[in-house]
């Protein structure tokens, strides 16, 4: 547990660089704060006492509003940036390495029971106010864009957005930086009607050399 705490805190100082230290992580960001009850909370969680994991990890939302429940399953390196309004459900899994900012649910689809929530692979990010519903899969080295809800699995090194969520670019097998360039995301609507109104043009010059307007 305890070198999943210090790798927590080394990825929070590796991805925001507004943390000029380790104190200043230790002391003042929320996203860890919520990190280390949820490492107390789910060891007695594994021990199974009972209530406790809970009572801690409504004390961590109480205080940094950030909910994960103690049954959730995370790697080493995990970020959460800024945090607030993030919950990760019951039976979510989340790989090594993986960052999520503000406002991400890790979510379930409704009452069902068994695995429910998302499994995220390695080395994921997850952009502010996106939803990853259902016991669903979301492959290694996978970008997804703010406000995004995902519904269906994505296989790894992609890059997804839209409501419901579509897979807009997949790379090759590397490792991506932690990081979204959320500024220069493509959008795929957008691109197909500049597509369509190309096409129109193409069609109106074909029709127009075929059928010379009259002369007055």
């Amino acid at each position: 547990m305890f070198m999943k705490i210090k790798g927590d805190l080394a990825a929070a100082q590796e991805r925001d660089p507004a943390a000029t230290s380790k104190l200043e992580v230790i002391l003042t960001y929320a996203g860890f704060h919520a990190l280390l009850a949820y490492r107390i909370a789910h060891r007695f969680h594994k021990w199974g006492i009972p209530i406790v994991p809970r009572a801690i990890s409504q004390f961590a939302r109480w205080l940094t509003g950030i909910e994960i429940h103690p049954a959730a399953t995370i790697g080493k390196g995990f970020f959460i940036d800024h945090g607030m309004g993030v919950v990760i459900g019951e039976t979510a899994e989340i790989g090594d390495y993986v960052t999520l900012f503000q406002g991400v649910t890790l979510g379930g689809t409704g009452k069902e029971r068994g695995k429910r929530h998302p499994t995220l692979g390695n080395h994921v990010v997850v952009g502010a106010g996106a939803k990853i519903l259902g016991g669903i899969k979301i492959g290694d080295n996978v970008k997804i864009g703010a406000n995004s809800v995902v519904l269906k699995s994505v296989p790894a090194n992609c890059t997804v957005i839209g409501v419901p969520g579509r897979i807009i670019k997949t790379v090759g097998d590397r490792q991506p930086e932690a990081t979204m360039d959320h500024t220069n995301m493509p959008d795929p609507i957008v691109d197909r009607f500049e597509a369509l109104e190309r096409e129109l043009i193409e069609l109106r010059k074909q029709v127009e050399s075929h059928n010379p307007p009259e002369k007055k």
